[in-house]
């Protein structure tokens, strides 16, 4: 890459964001998607999630750099080099899950997560689940907030504050965490192999309704949740040289 490098600058709507993105474009410009290289996202994790699921179908690598709230999957933000950053960044490849959800009323939804898919009780009566693996029955019945099931870029996110397990990079892991359990009370969840399919049925939907969400993506009134990871779709994330996400993913291991 070069001094010429083709950016598409995307932004939140943050004010730090949005003044960063004009001056970011008065410095560098700003070509089309069509035309571009890659496309620098200039906010936080959120922002960055969403600029990622953009890239689905033109597979451009994103960089991205913090103006937002979190930046865990952020570079620092300066204006000064971003092409000769950009040129020796770490690439981060990742596959999002794809969520098949049913509802109570035989609606069928498909949404992809980047982070991860989890069900949450919708009311004050504990959710009550059952969990197969590729088929296989693994657990009968847990009461419990809910559960998730995270990709390794998202394992040092809810499902961290879940207390679920850090997956890294490249590990071909799939992380299945319990959220809040009441029964059974020692199990801490499970890593799966990346193929793995989850399907988690709800028990009792209309008396303990329960919504599903792919990230940010919500569906209600859920029945049953069908989870795997989708690898047609890889989406690249660069890192500025020293900083890349599996080496932030194993510091965070190391932190308290």
């Amino acid at each position: 890459m070069s001094a010429d490098l083709k950016v598409h600058f995307t932004a939140s709507q943050k004010p730090e964001a949005r003044q960063a993105l004009e001056s970011m474009t008065r410095r560098y410009g700003q070509a089309p998607l069509d035309k571009a290289e890659v496309v620098v996202a200039l906010g936080g994790d959120g922002w960055m999630l969403d600029t990622l699921r953009e890239r689905f179908q033109d597979r451009l690598p994103v960089y991205g750099m913090h103006r937002g709230t979190v930046g865990f999957l952020m570079n620092d933000y300066a204006e000064e080099g971003l092409p000769e950053r950009i040129d020796t960044a770490a690439k981060a490849v990742i596959h999002p899950l794809e969520m098949t959800a049913t509802q109570v009323d035989g609606t069928v939804t498909t949404r992809l997560a980047i982070n991860e898919v989890s069900l949450l009780r919708q009311t004050s009566q504990t959710a009550r689940l059952r969990i197969l693996v590729d088929g296989r029955e693994r657990l009968a019945d847990m009461s419990a907030d809910g559960v998730l099931v995270a990709t390794p870029a998202g394992s040092t996110a809810y499902n961290l504050s879940a207390h679920g397990p850090i997956v890294p990079i490249g590990g071909n892991l799939l992380a299945l965490t319990p959220i809040s359990p009441f029964r059974p009370r020692r199990w801490r969840g499970a890593l799966l192999r990346g193929d793995a399919r989850v399907e988690i049925e709800v028990q009792e939907p209309e008396r303990r309704p329960v919504a599903a969400s792919a990230d940010t993506q919500e569906v209600r009134d859920v029945a049953k949740v069908a989870i795997r990871e989708d690898r047609s779709k890889p989406m690249t994330m660069l890192f500025n040289e020293g900083h890349a996400l599996d080496e932030r993913i194993l510091r965070e291991q190391f932190s308290f």
